[in-house]
């Protein structure tokens, strides 16, 4: 994991440290492991670490055979992609800057990964505005760093029927940041490297002891 820095608007996902010309996306497990695929040449743009995704799937237990999956602030869209490659029935990638996410259609065309749908728009707003369709049964989450997002973010997501009854929610953060989440999520995993926490949460269904 690696730090973070604020994100402006038009500018990819900050969650990513720069990449180099030319840089790639490497697929780490499922039916497109090892292939690789081109990542922009933004600022701020590279694809989540590999050792972090490991850990990831690690914790969801590695297949998600017919889940759907929401990769909010997707960037490269690594984990959306690692979700696809492990069995994911449909994953939908938010990302705002233009370009990335013209690549990441490209790149899902070249796996020919028919589940995967690209919306280049802002995030928080589309969050915000709720979901009229099925909700979700894992979402990605991982908002810019130090700009008071995340609270908000959490609480759109469970007030806007985003989620499914037992939907798993992947969030990273500020390891300095105790997040406010909704009351029914329970905290299933954490791992803390340098300044950023990975927490994965469990949302209980109606009647579930907290």
């Amino acid at each position: 994991m690696k730090r973070k820095r604020s994100s402006r608007p038009g500018r990819p996902n900050a969650r990513h440290a720069a990449a180099p010309q030319g840089g790639k996306l490497r697929v780490i497990g499922g039916e497109f492991r090892r292939r690789q695929l081109p990542v922009p040449d933004r600022p701020g743009l590279r694809p989540t670490l590999d050792r972090v995704r490991e850990t990831l799937f690690n914790w969801l237990g590695q297949r998600l055979d017919g889940e759907r999956v929401l990769d909010a602030f997707a960037g490269t869209g690594a984990l959306g992609i690692e979700a696809l490659s492990r069995g994911a029935a449909q994953v939908t990638f938010i990302e705002q800057d233009s370009r990335a996410a013209t690549q990441l259609e490209r790149n899902l065309a070249t796996l020919k990964a028919d589940g995967g749908r690209v919306l280049s728009t802002d995030a928080r707003a589309f969050l915000e505005a709720g979901n009229a369709g099925e909700p979700f049964d894992l979402v990605l989450l991982d908002p810019p760093f130090h700009q008071g997002w995340v609270s908000a973010c959490c609480a759109d997501l469970e007030r806007g029927g985003w989620l499914a009854a037992g939907a798993r929610i992947y969030l990273e953060a500020e390891a300095t940041l105790m997040p406010a989440v909704p009351g029914s999520w329970l905290l299933h995993r954490q791992a803390d490297a340098g300044d950023t926490a990975a927490r994965l949460y469990q949302r209980l269904g109606p009647g579930q002891p907290v």
